[in-house]
C-alpha cells in the first residue's frame, strides 16, 4: 500500500513496503507544495514544457530539504518511451553523462538518489534488501509493451546478483484505468504479450479498450518472480485527481512534472 505523507511544504506517496527496509529513502511526489503557477502549479520538477528555470529549481530545493538529500544527489534521466537502461556502477558512470535518453537507472551505489519524472505514465521503484541495489523505471505504454518492468529485475540481477525473492516493488501513481483509453496499436502491442484479458477491457466506443497501466507493470515483476505480497501499487488515477497530480491525458502538453525517486543511504 501507498499512503500520503505531509512532508511540509510538499506532500508525497510513500510505499509501506519500502519504508520497512533499512537505508532506502524514496517518495512518489504530487503536485502539492512548489512554487510553480498556472498549468506547472505548483511542484512542477521540469522546465522542459515552458515552467520558468528558477521555480523548477525552488521546487527541487523544496524535495531535496524535505527528504533531507542534497540537491545535487538527484540524478534524473531525459525519457523516451523506451527500454533503455542506465547502470550506474560507480562515480564516473553518469559524471559527464551527455546522452541520457533512458527510461531506466538501476545502481548499487550509496548516496545517489535515481529519479524519473511522469504525468501519466507509471512510475516503479526496486528495492534488493539483499544486495543493497535499487531501480527506478518509467512505464508508459510502450515501455510496459516491451516489458521494462520485467527486464529492471533481470539488469539487476546480471549487474548485482538479485534474486526476485529479495525485491520489494512499488507501482506509483499513473492513469488508471478508469481513464486510459487506448486504441488499436496499443491492444496489439499488449496482444502480443499475452496480457490482454487481465489489463484490458473494451471501451465505450469502437475501436477502444480501457488500459491498465499499473497492473500491467505488477503482471510484469510477479512473472519475473517478485512475490506479489511485496509489491505495493498507489490506486490512484492522475487523470481524476487534479488537486494532487498533473496529467498529460487531462490537461495536454502544457502541464507539469512529478519527481518518482529511490535512494541507497551511504553507510547502510
Amino acid at each position: 500500500m501507498l499512503k500520503l505523507i505531509r512532508k511540509d511544504p510538499i506532500t508525497v506517496l510513500q510505499s509501506e513496503e519500502l519504508l520497512q527496509i533499512p537505508g532506502i529513502l524514496h517518495g512518489f511526489c504530487t503536485r502539492v507544495g512548489g512554487v510553480s503557477g498556472g498549468p506547472y502549479a505548483s511542484l512542477n520538477v521540469s522546465p522542459r514544457e515552458g515552467d520558468p528555470p528558477d521555480r523548477v529549481r525552488e521546487n527541487w530545493q523544496r524535495i531535496a530539504a524535505a527528504f533531507g538529500i542534497p540537491s545535487e544527489q538527484f540524478f534524473v534521466v531525459n525519457q523516451v518511451h523506451g527500454e533503455r537502461f542506465l547502470v550506474i556502477e560507480d562515480a564516473v558512470s553518469c559524471h559527464g553523462l551527455e546522452d541520457r535518453r533512458y527510461d531506466a537507472i538501476v545502481t548499487d551505489r550509496p548516496g545517489v538518489a535515481i529519479g524519473i519524472k511522469t504525468a501519466d505514465c507509471a512510475p516503479v521503484l526496486l528495492s534488493d534488501r539483499r544486495n543493497k541495489a535499487i531501480a527506478a523505471v518509467h512505464a508508459g505504454w510502450r515501455g510496459t509493451a516491451l516489458g521494462i518492468a520485467g527486464k529492471a529485475v533481470r539488469v539487476m540481477a546480471e549487474k548485482f546478483g538479485t534474486r526476485p525473492e529479495d525485491l520489494s516493488a512499488a507501482v506509483g501513481p499513473s492513469v488508471g484505468p478508469c481513464c486510459y483509453e487506448v486504441d488499436g496499436p496499443v491492444f496489439q502491442a499488449m496482444s502480443e504479450r499475452g496480457d490482454t484479458d487481465r489489463v484490458l477491457r473494451p471501451g465505450l466506443r469502437e475501436g477502444r479498450w480501457m488500459f491498465d497501466l499499473p497492473l500491467a507493470n505488477r503482471i510484469q515483476l510477479e512473472q519475473e518472480g517478485v512475490d506479489p505480497e511485496r509489491i505495493s501499487a498507489s490506486g490512484f488515477c492522475t487523470r481524476c485527481r487534479p488537486e494532487l497530480f498533473f496529467s498529460h491525458r487531462r490537461d495536454g502538453a502544457k502541464t507539469g512534472r512529478h519527481l518518482n525517486f529511490i535512494l541507497l543511504s551511504r553507510g547502510k
